[in-house]
């Protein structure tokens, strides 16, 4: 126990350390303490100037000196149960990272493109399999990596600085699909015609504010829009997402709690 303790308490410091870039050390020393693990962690400061961390035997009340942080893990790992705990976390860390390659991934939004259904921070899942023997529907809400026309239209909404539209055009995207291949396409008056019939979008932010159409959707390719349909750079603008673009479909926002579920995502 005190073995897995330790390394949960690691694993945190050195995150902190690589996300924050600041020292978090004590969290590991103060998780060791709570483990009744003896502490072997110290940061020194000399005139405001933080120095090396020291890692060193702590003499004990006694006067002995205590085993340090380096021993107790290398005598952990010639354990019996060092060694299969490094066989949990090696399996472990293998099938999430299966899972997040080949099922399932989360996703970060990071604007109001598909405002009301997703508002900025919210963290949902996107599931990656029944895309393969599945066909897209209407209504769908899928995440893709954006079609070379996308960054041919980012020039005109990023003042054509290639950086910001290299940068832009390697982000994932999430839009709604509104057309499949074969379906002919319109917006009139703010409204949506799919093969001339009008369609309820309960979940849109407003009316469209632009005509659009008609087209038809070609063979392999589907037409996808953003719910704030005003506030998005979709396929309005330029054109249709070739199916094998699409990563996933957005199943359920998971972050934050009060917002959990699936609404407006079917």
């Amino acid at each position: 126990m005190k073995s897995k303790l330790l390394i949960f308490c690691i694993s945190i410091a050195l995150l902190s350390f690589n996300i924050y870039g600041v020292d978090s050390f004590h969290v590991a020393s103060r998780c060791r303490t709570e483990g009744n693990i003896p502490s072997s962690l110290h940061y020194r400061y000399n005139s405001g100037i933080t120095s090396k961390t020291i890692l060193y035997e702590k003499q004990g009340n006694n006067g002995a000196k205590e085993e340090g942080v380096l021993g107790s893990v290398r005598n952990w790992m010639r354990s019996e149960e060092g060694r299969e705990d490094i066989k949990t976390y090696v399996v472990s860390l293998g099938v999430a990272l299966l899972l997040r390659l080949l099922i399932i991934e989360p996703r970060y939004i990071p604007s109001l493109s598909m405002y009301p259904t997703f508002e900025i921070g919210d963290q949902l899942a996107v599931e990656k399999v029944t895309k393969l023997v599945r066909p897209f529907s209407r209504k769908e809400v899928v995440v893709f990596n954006p079609p070379s026309a996308f960054r041919e239209a980012l020039y005109g909404q990023i003042n054509a600085d290639p950086a910001a539209v290299n940068k832009k055009a390697r982000e994932a995207l999430i839009k709604r699909i509104v057309a499949v291949e074969g379906d002919v396409v319109k917006i009139r008056e703010g409204k949506l015609y799919v093969n001339d019939e009008k369609q309820e979008e309960p979940f849109t932010a407003e009316d469209a504010a632009y005509e659009f159409g008609p087209v038809t959707v070609p063979p392999g390719q589907v037409l996808v829009l953003g719910d704030n349909r005003n506030h998005s750079l979709d396929g309005h603008i330029w054109g249709f997402l070739p199916k094998e673009n699409v990563i996933g479909r957005a199943v359920f926002v998971y972050w934050p709690p009060w917002r959990l579920g699936n609404e407006g995502m079917f």
